[in-house]
Order: structure tokens, then sequence, then C-alpha cells
């Protein structure tokens, strides 16, 4: 099993779930972030004032699957997230030691579904 994080941008954030969709990966979770990297933000005026922005909005990502869905999910991310440009965001895959679904209290990939 894998945790699955991903920093995409928030305007591909449709695409991203398009193509996780068309992969037959549903389940995610979906949180606003705000992060730099090689961007290093921007410069903005405002009221006169130079203002330096280094924090940008971004879109975190968190999808749980089993092993054999794991480069599957990654391709879709890519294939929804890619435009070329600085700042398409970052894939982070993570061992996940342990998954248990309340409900029913299965454990392990069962509950990963």
């Amino acid at each position: 099993m894998k945790l699955i994080i991903a920093y995409v941008q928030p305007e591909q954030l449709n695409e991203v779930k398009q193509a996780l969709y068309e992969k037959e990966v549903y389940k995610m979770s979906v949180t606003n972030a705000m992060g730099c990297g090689q961007q290093k933000g921007y410069h903005e005026t405002y009221r006169g004032a130079d203002i330096e922005v280094n924090l940008l909005k971004k879109v975190r990502i968190e999808i749980a699957v089993n092993d054999d869905f794991v480069d599957t999910t990654i391709e879709a991310i890519i294939a929804g997230a890619r435009t070329g440009n600085i700042g398409d965001g970052k894939i982070f895959v993570l061992d996940l030691p342990e998954c248990i679904r309340i409900r029913t209290g299965e454990k392990g990939p069962e509950a990963v579904g």
C-alpha cells in the first residue's frame, strides 16, 4: 500500500480528477495549500507598496492505493497536471504501513479498496 501526495496548480484540478476517473481511481482527498518551489513567487504593487508574494496557491491531493495501482495513479496525475511550465507540481510516494476502514474494521489492502 502506498500514499500518493501530489501538489498541483489549482486550475489543473479538474483535469487531474478526470484523468484519475478514466484510470478508475475514484478515492481521494483534496485540500488547498500554499507553497513555493522553483517559481520563487512574484512581485506585485498594493497601494503603492511593492510586495513580494512567495507563497503561491496549490492544491494537495492525497490518494491511498494498493501496490498494483501506484503507477496508474501517478501516470494519471501527470497527464492531468502537466502544462510544461515551471510550477506544474510534485508527486510524493510514501509507504503506507496500515489502513483501517472505520465502518467495518477491515485492515490492510481490503480497507484501501
